[in-house]
């Protein structure tokens, strides 16, 4: 998906504000302008994790037209910025992978130690890195 965001102009003194029109409540801002729309991101994957987390429908974005026409945001500037959900999603898939049989007792005694499933283990060390 791609979330239109509306930048408010900051200055030497002002960060960048930004609004995510699609998502009430979500907003961001930077001293500069990439790291507000970089902030930005970080602030739509935040609030859809929350509204997926929570059970919620994940609102479809509008496009920058319908946006602009509304009078709070005469003079904002626009960027688009993607967000694939299916890094946001918690369901569960099933994949298949080849590794050494060495790696494998190494990763199955970990895990062991620290009372978790093979998939557990390898789940949170890769989130870790």
């Amino acid at each position: 998906m791609r979330y239109p965001i509306a930048i408010e102009q900051g200055g030497d003194d002002q960060a960048f504000g930004v609004v995510v029109p699609d998502l009430p409540g979500c907003f961001s801002a930077g001293d500069t302008l990439d790291e507000a729309v970089d902030n930005a991101k970080e602030a739509i994957e935040f609030w859809l994790e929350t509204v997926i987390d929570d059970g919620g429908a994940v609102p479809l974005p509008k496009s920058i037209a319908e946006h602009q026409a509304r009078q709070e945001f005469f003079g904002w500037v626009w960027a688009v910025v993607p967000v694939d959900l299916a890094d946001l999603s918690d369901k569960a898939e099933r994949v298949n992978i080849t590794l050494p049989a060495r790696v494998l007792r190494r990763i199955d005694a970990a895990a062991k130690a620290c009372g978790e499933s093979r998939s557990g283990f390898i789940a949170k060390k890769a989130l870790a890195a």
